[in-house]
């Protein structure tokens, strides 16, 4: 089994789809560093919680530190999970609000993987996988600056792949659509909570993108409900 013994960061990792992901790793036998600012309460020889604001360059300078101390230098996979989004129309959107989202959905994806990559090269082995949104892909009305933070994730994600493929290193985007997580408490969706994704299958998408052979390379991947609105009625 390739993934067996390696090591994986994951971003975003106390709940939704990133403590999926970290369950879903330990499982398969790899050890985990989960990057979150809540503790998860994971309780597994293979886990680490490592206290993180993926909004701040000295908070993940720091917690990549306290990884390689727990570690190793050797992180073979990279999960880019951590990110939020605030609904306003375009004009009543806050530029704070709009920095936030930018701060965590973009910038934490280049601070954090600049730190691993240069490692990764050495071993020429690596996979970062970046969880974007169907919304880095169609623009989602009441969700301007959260989707362009998606769409920078796209194009961000499309060069780290062309720039890293010759030495090893996989980069993949993820888009889910709509998961039933901690996204969509107290928001209107026309996407019932019962007919979204369930986290884990997201998490099992995620793992079976690592579990690869070294030479198959995997780019966009989108997952998405079946059904959306429910069976239709007769």
């Amino acid at each position: 089994m390739i993934l067996k013994g390696k090591t994986a960061i994951v971003t975003g990792a106390s709940k939704g789809i990133g403590l999926a992901i970290v369950e879903e790793l330990l499982e398969k036998g790899v050890k985990v560093a989960g990057w979150s600012r809540t503790d998860p309460g994971i309780s597994d020889n293979d886990f680490q919680f490592i206290s993180a604001d993926v909004q701040s360059v000295e908070s993940i300078e720091a917690a990549y530190k306290a990884t390689v101390a727990k570690f190793g230098n050797t992180i073979d996979f990279l999960i880019n999970n951590a990110g939020l989004g605030i609904p306003s129309a375009f004009e009543d959107t806050k530029p704070e609000d709009w920095q936030t989202m930018f701060r965590t959905n973009v910038d934490s994806i280049f601070y954090i993987s600049r730190l691993l990559v240069p490692q990764m090269k050495q071993n020429d082995f690596g996979h970062i996988i970046n969880i974007s949104s169907i919304a880095g892909l169609n623009g989602v009305k009441g969700y301007a600056a959260y989707s362009a933070t998606k769409h920078a994730v796209t194009g961000l994600t499309h060069s780290m792949m062309m720039e890293l493929r010759d030495f090893g290193i996989k980069v993949t985007g993820v888009y889910p659509g709509s998961t039933n997580t901690h996204f969509f408490e107290g928001r209107h969706t026309s996407t019932p909570p019962e007919n979204m994704m369930r986290p884990e299958d997201i998490a099992k998408s995620v793992v079976e993108l690592l579990d690869t052979h070294p030479n198959y390379l995997p780019g966009d991947i989108e997952l998405r409900p079946l059904r959306p609105q429910g069976k239709p009625k007769k």
